[in-house]
């Protein structure tokens, strides 16, 4: 069955993640996705390893995994839109597009003719999504932005790490995925907005932007209080006991959400008065208290190992959990219960297959579809030409010699 955005065409000029990370899903949900890439480099992430898959005889192909993770369900078409036979190239695929979406530096693309007031006029049903580091106006609209730059001017490593330790980023470039995550929704909205007007629009989207709307609680624990949050390590800043807990052979996850589980949290560690003491009665008095709860739990938690805890918590509704690491993650039931361990067939490599992480949304109607698995550079430059534009195999190998594919 056709995915719900079949008949979607993307021109995707993005690279690295925020951007194809957004063309990848909206490929799995059944958009034809056109991946423009430089001739000869590609994009920045085919390099970015090791690790680098394997071919058949188990030597490196040069196709890092970072850039396999965010790019299947995608054509490779290399072109050099700094020529200008590549510009009027693109111009003509963009004709046959719906969407394009790109993440040079803000007034980059102007110089080829390809930004959305050069494309406006010609192509009034275009969605238009650029993605940039710090958005299309303000002090730094000119400068460039890098996922950990932005994590520290947009204030999440201030707020993450240990206490008594420096700022910290997130272990995964989240910045760039939120930014995708966004891409994606705006992408959809103004689509429905062109299909019930005839008119399309220009996005603008900043990863600093995107990083200070998901401080989300913390941010507005700021705006309510007046006080800059710190670091907590795993804690919580208004749920307590919310943390990592030592148990006598590692550590586990105890996630307790009201008073109700504390209380059952309480009764199964034996200490039944904790629920009852005046400093911890309440979640607001756990919060007030924390510094003198926590060594007391941490005492009681290490008495019993990591299993004893998740298992017997989790049967009486109490949220706990094991602290995996990313192995166990995919060896865990669940994860594998619900697809997120993905193969898609390749020749020529290690197995006969890429590994991937599967797609989280469950259609109950129109299931996604991994049609394709991450292109090689260029792999489908003659055929998209061929096929959406009729050029002839003479002219495709004329523009070739020229340097333009």
């Amino acid at each position: 069955m056709p995915g719900p955005l079949s008949g979607i065409r993307i021109f995707d000029l993005s690279r690295i993640l925020a951007g194809p990370s957004a063309t990848q899903l909206l490929g799995d949900l059944g958009a034809e996705v056109i991946k423009i890439e430089r001739p000869g480099q590609g994009d920045d992430t085919r390099a970015w390893g090791p690790p680098y898959l394997k071919d058949e005889a188990g030597r490196d192909t040069g196709e890092s995994a970072y850039y396999l993770s965010c790019n299947r369900s995608k054509r490779s078409v290399t072109l050099d839109i700094a020529k200008p036979e590549g510009q009027a190239l693109a111009r003509r695929l963009i004709t046959t597009s719906d969407v394009v979406i790109e993440n040079f530096k803000s007034g980059d693309l102007a110089r080829y003719g390809l930004d959305y007031q050069s494309l406006r006029s010609d192509f009034p049903r275009l969605v238009y999504c650029s993605i940039t580091g710090f958005g299309q106006t303000g002090p730094y609209a000119p400068h460039a932005g890098y996922d950990i730059l932005i994590q520290a001017m947009g204030g999440i490593m201030s707020i993450t790490g240990a206490a008594d330790g420096p700022p910290m980023k997130v272990g995964v470039a989240i910045v760039d995925v939120m930014c995708g995550m966004y891409a994606s929704v705006a992408i959809l909205a103004a689509l429905r907005h062109r299909d019930q007007t005839g008119v399309g629009q220009f996005i603008d989207l900043a990863l600093l932007d995107t990083q200070v709307s998901w401080l989300v609680n913390q941010g507005a624990n700021y705006l309510i209080s007046g006080k800059a949050p710190g670091r907590l390590g795993n804690a919580h800043p208004n749920i307590v006991p919310y943390t990592v807990m030592p148990a006598s052979d590692g550590w586990f996850v105890l996630g307790v959400g009201n008073d109700a589980q504390y209380a059952k949290f309480c009764d199964f560690a034996g200490r039944p008065e904790l629920a009852t003491d005046e400093r911890f009665r309440t979640n607001a008095d756990r919060v007030k208290n924390r510094a003198v709860l926590y060594p007391i739990l941490e005492e009681i938690t290490r008495a019993r190992p990591q299993s004893a805890w998740v298992k017997s918590l989790s049967k009486l509704g109490v949220p706990a959990g094991p602290v995996n690491s990313i192995d166990r993650v995919f060896a865990d039931p669940q994860v594998q219960a619900r697809g997120m361990r993905i193969e898609m067939p390749r020749e020529g490599v290690e197995g006969d297959s890429v590994p991937l992480i599967g797609n989280p949304i469950k259609f109950s109607e129109t299931p996604v579809e991994y049609r394709d698995p991450p292109p090689r550079l260029g792999e489908h430059t003659e055929e998209v030409l061929r096929t959406f534009l009729g050029l002839s195999a003479e002219e495709i190998a004329g523009l070739r010699a020229r340097a333009v594919i």
